[in-house]
Formats: structure tokens, sequence, C-alpha cells
């Protein structure tokens, strides 16, 4: 039998406080977002690896804040708006790594915010120091910035990442099915979201409920761990 077209639908995570959930892996992180009235200088980079919930973090904090969100490469073009932003959170902040046009605007804004005394969120894979910043003066303020990390995840919140993305995209993981994943995913939170999404996609090509054979499927499809 051909196999169903299927169609990627665009996703709307859940992104309100209560659907983060705190494990020992992040725990020191939204203690600080929670916190940010206290942060250094009035700044904070959230670094950890895709899909770790920083951008999640960030929308929480922006409804603690009263902040506005911005993907680091319209930083440029939006400059002249974002400058009396009340509040601001840059997301993936080492995007503008390399490129001068980049740098200067969000050193900029960086000055603009910090002279109002309006607090800034920055979202990056890695610490300020590993960025590749070219302007001195760039790199000088976000090393004066405090830095939170997100571990990656234990088996805890694993199983919870696997449950949130299951949600989002409205697919029904049964226990079975979960209790079955945990084990034999890397542990990262971009395995979590790419198990899943393959389940999905399975699942819709046949128009059927995800069940253990879409499980065993999305599974034998994934990269091995290379460090087990």
């Amino acid at each position: 039998m051909a196999e169903q077209l299927t169609f990627d639908l665009p996703l709307r995570p859940a992104m309100g406080r209560d659907d983060f959930y705190v494990s020992a892996a992040n725990a020191a992180a939204v203690a600080l977002i929670d916190t940010w009235r206290d942060w250094p200088s009035g700044k904070l980079v959230l670094t950890g690896d895709e899909g770790a919930g920083k951008s999640h973090l960030a929308h929480v904090w922006a409804e603690q804040a009263g902040a506005r969100i911005v993907a680091a490469r319209e930083v440029a073009e939006r400059l002249n708006d974002l400058t009396d932003a009340p509040a601001l959170a840059v997301e993936d902040a080492e995007d503008v790594a390399g490129h001068s046009a980049a740098e200067e605007a969000l050193f900029h804004l960086h000055n603009a915010l910090i002279n109002r005394n309006a607090p800034l969120l920055l979202t990056a894979r890695r610490a300020p120091s590993r960025w590749g910043l070219r302007l001195p003066d760039l790199a000088s303020r976000m090393a004066q910035a405090g830095l939170a990390h997100i571990d990656p995840p234990d088996d805890q919140l694993l199983m919870v990442v696997l449950m949130k993305h299951a949600a989002d995209r409205q697919i029904p993981l049964t226990p079975t099915m979960l209790g079955y994943l945990g084990p034999r995913i890397p542990r990262s939170f971009t395995a979590a979201a790419d198990v899943v999404a393959r389940i999905d996609a399975a699942a819709l090509s046949q128009k059927k409920p995800p069940n253990m054979a879409h499980v065993r499927a999305a599974l034998a499809q994934m990269t091995p761990d290379p460090s087990s």
C-alpha cells in the first residue's frame, strides 16, 4: 500500500510557567529567571543545548518582566524599535557573532537598555566567551552579564520532555511507549524532539494513532548515541 502524504503543520508549543517542568537539570536557571530584578548589571545570558527550554524560559520571563522578545538576527533591522523596550529578551544571541552590523546593533541596543535600567535576557547555546565576537566592546559587555545554564536532561526530565513534545503535537503516547523510549534515546533535548517528530510522521503517514511499531521504527531511524 502506498504511503499517505503527510503535512508538516506548524506547532503551537505550550510556553506558560505552569508548562515548564523544574528538575535538577534546570532548577538553578529557573531560580535566576525568577529573581531577575537581582541580575548583576541588569542582564543575564541563559545557555543550554538546542531544545533545552531556553525559549520557553524566555517567554516565562517576558511575561513576568513585561519584556519584548526578538531573534538576534533581527536586532539590526529592528534596532530603532527596540531601544525603548521596557525589558528585552534576545534569542540565539550568538548568531550575531562575525557579523559586524549585527554586533554593532546588539552593542548599541545593550547600552540603550542598561542606561535606562531596563533588564536584558540573552539566550544562547554557549557562554559569550565562546561566541567568537569580533567587537571588543560587545564582548566586554557580555562578559559582565550573569550566566545561567541548563544541563542535559536527567532521566526524569527526559521523560517529561518526551511528554511535552507529544502534547505539543497532540499525539497520544502511552506509558508503555514512553517507558520503551526513555532508555533507548540519547540523553539530549534534541533527541527527544526528534524521536517524537518521527513517531508523529509515521503515524500520520498511515493515518493511525501512534503505536509500538511507530515507536520502534522511529528509534531505528535515529543516529546511535556515540557515548553508549
